[in-house]
């Protein structure tokens, strides 16, 4: 798996938190961030897997959206625009991006009953949930989510998610409320606020 499709599929388990444009990136950041995904993607290459102490990487917000305004941006689904992550404690995460509806739309095809084949242009929009991982699996459940300020029912919000979330490896996306298997061999992603911790 790529360093992209990492960061692609942490940022599905909701790592990142959607940018604001009043906060500074620093390239400093977004190079740590870069170093500690490619030392997680190195561990899980190795055959056979490592017996001895798991590999405890903590990340900050400030590195995680630096990774993604700087290094990751053009790698993003296409119609993501500015990700950005507030991490709280006990995996309480809020996830705020830009969509482009218009490249939602386009993914698939729509009949005419499916309200996204009628929308279109730019808006914003705000997840919030918990992340609960064990044993190398993840389940996101979600709290509300908004659409430009306007509450939207999780079906919407699913498809989404799938669009968001989707790689190589895992073409069809995260599921909510479902579990499904962390990237790299993660056994454990810990929160406070402001800061996860990766555990391999």
């Amino acid at each position: 798996m790529r360093v992209t499709a990492l960061a692609t599929a942490l940022m599905a388990v909701a790592w990142v938190t959607s940018f604001s444009g009043s906060q500074d990136v620093s390239s400093g950041d977004a190079a740590s961030m870069q170093q500690k995904l490619q030392a997680i993607l190195d561990r899980a290459a190795l055959e056979p897997p490592p017996r001895n102490a798991p590999l405890v990487t903590p990340v900050s917000e400030a590195e995680v959206n630096a990774y993604l305004r700087l290094v990751a941006g053009p790698t993003l689904p296409v119609g993501v625009v500015a990700p950005t992550v507030s991490i709280a404690d006990r995996g309480r995460l809020s996830v705020t991006a830009d969509i482009d509806l218009d490249a939602l739309r386009k993914s698939k095809s729509r009949g005419s009953l499916d309200p996204l084949a009628y929308v279109s242009g730019v808006v914003q929009v705000n997840l919030a949930g918990r992340l609960e991982t064990a044993r190398g699996r993840g389940t996101f459940d979600l709290e509300s989510a908004t659409l430009s300020g306007v509450e939207v029912p999780e079906s919407l919000v699913q498809e989404l998610v799938t669009y968001l979330t989707k790689t190589e490896d895992n073409p069809a996306g995260i599921s909510l409320g479902r579990p499904f298997d962390l990237p790299a061999r993660i056994q454990q992603i810990r929160t406070t606020t402001g800061r996860a911790t990766i555990v391999q």
